[in-house]
């Protein structure tokens, strides 16, 4: 097969973005909005619904096609109204990004002295609810003949230095599990790893004149923060058939921050 630029193309794909209408510059609203530019339509959604709403009205008055709901995403009934409202309004879902997390919230909560019902409720919306969601719209992925499913973790998993590092960790090897469930029936299962961005939920986990910014001034390859919008090439990446032979991947977008193999 000859390489073509179309092939980033999203024309007529559904998508469902999670965490989509939160904190104004976030990366879920740049996910979305990006999505819709190459061609998709989306499902923006969030606990959030007067944000969700608003980022849906950005892509429609760009020329988009969008529809807003409200979903906490660790409720099973919450999330089936969430798929059920993509297969309504566009025909079926062929792809799913989780990228709703509590993250700036949770601030610098230690393993050692959390309270399990903290760790329960953390784990239930950062992992469990990107289960739920995976296993809401993946039979809608089958009846379309495949799909792709994009997980965010964290450069803050690699090593998990925080309760949230644990959960985006773990949400690693759920993405490698069902990346070799899934891949014979052609949906991809891959995660972007974003460093510091410079959405308000970024700068509020790590303030410029904070201790952790001054150790990524001295760790990190390039520049410490990145824009959300700088996520969206890898995003398109793995959303399109450009990655069509990409699964089980972590692609880590962080100015080299974490580096791996």
């Amino acid at each position: 097969m000859t390489f073509s630029i179309d092939q980033f193309r999203l024309d007529g794909k559904s998508a469902i973005v999670t965490g989509a209408g939160g904190r104004g510059n976030s990366i879920g609203r740049a996910y979305a909005m990006g999505l819709a530019a190459a061609g998709a339509y989306v499902l923006v959604a969030d606990i959030n619904k007067a944000g969700a709403e608003a980022v849906a009205q950005e892509i429609v008055a760009a020329g988009g096609r969008a529809e807003a709901v409200g979903a906490d995403i660790s409720d099973e009934a919450a999330v089936t109204a969430m798929t059920q409202a993509a297969v309504s309004a566009f025909g079926g879902i062929d792809i799913l990004v989780n990228n709703a997390a509590l993250m700036a919230e949770l601030g610098a909560l230690k393993a050692a002295d959390i309270p399990i019902a903290d760790w329960n409720h953390i784990l239930s919306v950062n992992l469990t609810g990107a289960l739920i969601c995976c296993q809401s719209s993946i039979p809608h992925m089958r009846a379309r003949g495949g799909g792709r499913i994009v997980n965010q973790l964290s450069a803050g998993a690699f090593p998990a230095g925080s309760v949230y590092g644990v959960g985006k960790l773990a949400l690693y090897g759920l993405t490698t599990t069902l990346a070799r469930q899934l891949g014979r029936e052609s949906i991809t299962v891959n995660a972007i790893a974003p460093g510091n961005v410079t959405s308000e939920a970024g700068r509020q986990l790590v303030p410029e004149d904070s201790p952790a910014h001054r150790m990524m001034e001295m760790t990190v390859a390039m520049r410490v923060r990145g824009a959300p919008d700088e996520l969206v090439g890898g995003l398109l990446l793995l959303c399109s058939d450009a990655g069509a032979w990409i699964t089980g991947q972590v692609l880590h977008i962080d100015g080299g921050w974490v580096l791996r193999p």
